[in-house]
């Protein structure tokens, strides 16, 4: 931005900088990470199984074919996604400055007053927006690729599982404990009461969501009776009630 003394040139060069071939590769990098990156734990496992363990071959085998099958569908969507988002960043940023840039207008401000202001905005913005879809993005992908985990072995319900700590929205406080179908999420906000709604979704798939789905393998685990989402509300159901609606 050095250089630039008008704000409509630094508008110009943000929009410009998302069509940049090394940023789309940048952002292609990154999106990669956010999947790949979930797999490192379990890597390791796996490979310390190797040494140890004559069946860590047959795990690591295992691994290999799943990323063939739905489960690397899954994984390779989510990158697609991912970098899609990430390479909106300078467009929103764009859009963000100027909408600064109209009222900053209105207010009568100098344009080399606004360009002043855009220099020192556009970091702090980019920051915070690359860091809420950071965050954002690989928890969606960690509900993605639990979702796409469950269904391959016939585990459609799930249970919704918070966080526990006092930064815990209470929309999704409602959700702690409930058994959810991965293909018929709730509206949290709106079972909250909440007017602002963000749409249905499973744990872990909105803005800043630090819950996760806990995938239902064994009734026989589950305490009956249990708060089951159906219909569009929250529901106490014996196993005999819940086994009806599977």
């Amino acid at each position: 931005m050095d250089g630039l003394e008008d704000a409509s040139e630094i508008l110009s060069r943000i929009r410009d900088y998302a069509y940049n071939s090394d940023f789309v590769a940048y952002a292609e990098a990154q999106a990669m990470k956010m999947v790949t990156h979930l797999f490192s734990d379990a890597g390791r496992t796996w490979r310390q199984a190797a040494k140890h363990n004559s069946r860590g071959r047959l795990i690591y085998q295992a691994l290999q074919k799943e990323m063939r099958g739905p489960i690397g569908a899954s994984v390779r969507q989510q990158v697609e996604r991912n970098a899609a988002v990430i390479k909106s960043l300078p467009l929103d940023v764009a859009k963000q400055v100027n909408k600064h840039v109209m009222r900053e207008v209105m207010k009568g401000t100098r344009s080399s007053e606004i360009a002043e202001q855009i220099k020192a905005y556009f970091p702090e913005a980019s920051k915070a927006k690359a860091n809420l879809i950071a965050r954002t993005e690989v928890s969606k992908t960690s509900t993605a690729l639990t979702q796409a985990r469950s269904e391959f072995v016939g585990a459609d319900w799930y249970v919704w599982r918070t966080s526990e700590d006092s930064r815990v929205r209470s929309s999704h406080k409602i959700m702690d404990g409930v058994l959810v179908k991965w293909n018929a999420p709730p509206s949290p906000e709106k079972l909250d009461g909440q007017n602002r709604t963000f749409g249905n979704y499973n744990a872990g798939e909105i803005f800043n969501c630090r819950c996760y789905p806990e995938p239902v393998i064994d009734l026989n685990l589950v305490r009956w009776p249990a708060k089951i989402y159906y219909n569009g509300s929250i529901q106490r159901m014996t196993r005999k009630q819940f086994e009806r609606i599977m």
